[in-house]
């Protein structure tokens, strides 16, 4: 495993649509692996492939209940609403409230291409739609509703 370094705001890459996954081979896992690797080092709840340079659609989610790997996700069903403040590894120090679904079920395939079905609520359902939108070139300031904030 290896770090990789996490795009900041800035870069045209963290705007552009992610590609499809369709080869589920050795460098999958790799990117997987440097993935978790870096989400935690930066003490990250979630990272997608882009925010390290790969237009790849691959998440990492870790909420303190065990990691998760979603390639190629989809959101399948979105309940209720919460506002709670987001951040991002790719824009440091910068926060808003936001509005995101209360209750999200996600599809996605793991590593090995087996597909899965994830439900997540609260700050998991915020973290998969957070991460999904980076993969489609969206940031979380497109979304704030009270303004963005200097942490």
């Amino acid at each position: 495993m290896a770090l990789r370094n996490v795009v900041k705001i800035g870069d045209p890459i963290l705007n552009k649509k992610s590609r499809v996954i369709e080869n589920f081979d050795e460098k999958l896992s790799t990117l997987i692996d440097d993935m978790f690797e870096t989400m935690y080092k930066e003490n990250g709840v979630g990272l997608a492939a882009v925010q390290v340079g790969m237009l790849k659609r691959v998440v990492v989610i870790d909420v303190g209940d065990g990691p998760m790997e979603l390639v190629n996700p989809e959101i399948t069903l979105k309940e209720g609403e919460q506002r709670e403040q987001e951040g991002c590894l790719s824009l440091p120090g910068k926060y808003g409230t936001t509005v995101r679904p209360m209750k999200v079920q996600v599809k996605a395939q793991n590593r090995e291409g087996k597909w899965q079905v994830f439900t997540g609520e609260g700050l998991k359902a915020r973290a998969f739609c957070h991460e999904i939108d980076h993969l489609d070139g969206i940031l979380f300031t497109s979304k704030v509703v009270d303004g963005v904030v200097e942490g």
